[in-house]
């Protein structure tokens, strides 16, 4: 149980390593890499990570090819993501996100359709899991409803699996369903 402990405190850490390269908050002057687990110590807020975790967690990344280092030519090292850090920062903002539900419903529904060619199949699916998973109820096969705003938390997605064009929402205040979906979403 203690390994499995420190392995997820170490993955949890990667991901905050891997944050902070990609909002640029790893510059360090006269710094050099083997200072890497007291530098990331001080920009980890004061949260208290052993040094082996640290430097696993810095490792862990580096081996990976998600952050790379780089010198200027006044001493300067930069950590940044790769672009494999940041497709992999995308799939943690994608795995992350929810559909904050105010107290009050404002009485409008929030319709999802979409209409993929081919070779969109396997984001076709992936985007049917993942709107299925925020709780969209099915009307249709490619035709989703929502109590909810949502039009920010869809377009990220949709914008992470390549599909904007292929997608549309709307807002509307009457449905011939209502008291289904009313029902279904608790809204009574």
């Amino acid at each position: 149980m203690q390994k499995a402990e420190h392995f997820k405190k170490t993955a949890v850490l990667s991901k905050a390593v891997l944050v902070l390269a990609a909002i640029g908050d790893l510059v360090f002057i006269g710094a050099v890499v083997p200072n890497i687990v007291q530098l990331l110590d001080k920009h980890l807020h004061g949260k208290h990570h052993s040094p082996k975790q640290i430097k696993n967690a810095y490792h862990n990344l580096k081996n990976r090819g998600l952050i790379q280092i780089k010198t200027n030519k006044d001493g300067q090292i930069f950590i940044n993501p790769t672009k494999k850090g940041e497709e992999k920062l995308a799939q943690l903002d994608l795995d992350e996100i929810e559909i904050k539900n105010p107290k009050r419903w404002d009485y409008k529904w929030r319709i999802l359709m979409f209409d993929l060619p081919v070779r969109f199949s396997k984001a076709r699916e992936a985007f049917r899991w993942k709107i299925k998973d925020l709780g969209f109820f099915q009307l249709q096969k490619s035709v989703w409803i929502y109590p909810y705003p949502c039009v920010e938390e869809l377009l990220f997605i949709a914008d992470f699996f390549g599909i904007t064009d292929h997608i549309e929402i709307l807002t509307v205040e009457q449905m011939l369903q209502a008291e289904k979906l009313k029902r279904h979403f608790n809204l009574n």
